[in-house]
């Protein structure tokens, strides 16, 4: 039974990429473990990119129109 990255939380999957690399960083791990974990570490990334992007989605500025109804707009978030 294999790891199921999409049912990862974003917290556990950044968790198992930050292993990964310093694993990586480990001159003692072979070639092959090397590839291995860096395939792992892409996906892992790509989950966690698609959870940041979900999330984005999600959030939104909640306003009030002039008759008091609830509105909703997105909210500009600065990319520095």
């Amino acid at each position: 039974m294999g790891l199921e990255i999409e049912k990862l939380t974003f917290e556990e999957a950044l968790a198992m990429l930050e292993k990964i690399v310093k694993e990586l960083e480990d001159e003692k791990i072979t070639l092959d473990e090397s590839i291995e974990k860096f395939e792992l570490g892409v996906k892992l990334s790509s989950h966690c990119i698609e959870k940041l992007n979900q999330a984005e989605k999600k959030i939104e500025e909640l306003t009030r129109s002039e008759n008091g109804k609830l509105i909703t707009k997105e909210l500009k978030i600065d990319e520095n």
